[in-house]
């Protein structure tokens, strides 16, 4: 039993030495994840347009002329 932990520690131990052996050689880098472009904040329904708002505001003031500006 001791002899099989001995291995799995020896397999591990190489693994990782391996495995930062080719982080420090700049080994095959990851694909890198494209950065977020920071957008400006997108309208999420009709009563957060600006365009729509105004437009419920002309035709309550203007209720029999719907086209009236």
């Amino acid at each position: 039993m001791l002899r099989f932990l001995l291995v799995v520690i020896l397999v591990a131990l190489t693994v990782y030495l391996v495995t930062r052996a080719v982080q420090r050689a700049g080994g095959p880098a990851l694909p890198k994840r494209p950065q977020r472009r920071s957008e400006p904040p997108r309208i999420i329904g009709p009563d957060d347009d600006p365009d729509f708002l105004r437009d419920l505001d002309r035709k309550r003031k203007h209720p029999e002329d719907p086209e009236a500006t």
